[in-house]
């Protein structure tokens, strides 16, 4: 069993998820294990600092003091971008991913938000099918990210706020 929790970036449960996300992200980029150093480049690249308070959110799932999954929102107008979604590949396949997905919805319905979106890359197969199930729709392009070739939105229900 684990247990989802709003976790601030920089925590070393944060950092340890997150750097297992970059490790993996980065080892599918290049087609081999991906080097220290890459890893490092890969985080200044994608800094998640912002996922707290006004700017965002990250959610950490963990299962006996360990990080197993991780998702963000960065929070804009109307708007957020999900970002930083991962599971460790031992513990997928077992509904952490979709209900980090779900806590991130209801956090974003929380700011009256109404719309989710994100950029990804085809061959992260396993989190393009998450999100197809979850409701996510692929669209046109809304960024320049020179690592997507891959953009979904979902609209909110945020009920009678």
């Amino acid at each position: 069993m684990f247990t989802i929790e709003v976790t601030r970036p920089g925590s070393p449960t944060a950092d340890s998820i997150v750097c297992a996300y970059m490790t993996d992200v980065a080892s599918r980029w290049h087609g081999r294990p991906a080097t220290p150093d890459e890893v490092e480049q890969a985080l200044r690249d994608e800094p998640y600092d912002d996922l707290r308070e006004d700017t965002g959110v990250f959610l950490v799932a963990t299962e006996g003091g360990c990080a197993i999954a991780c998702a963000g929102a960065r929070f804009m107008d109307g708007a957020a971008e999900l970002t930083k979604v991962f599971t460790l590949p031992s513990h997928r396949g077992r509904g952490a991913g979709s209900q980090l997905l779900q806590a991130v919805e209801q956090a974003c319905r929380d700011r009256a938000i109404i719309t989710l979106r994100l950029d990804t890359r085809a061959e992260l197969r396993e989190a393009c099918a998450l999100y197809e199930r979850l409701g996510f729709v692929r669209v046109e392009a809304f960024n320049d990210e020179p690592y997507s070739d891959r953009w979904y939105s979902k609209a909110l229900d945020t009920g009678d706020r």
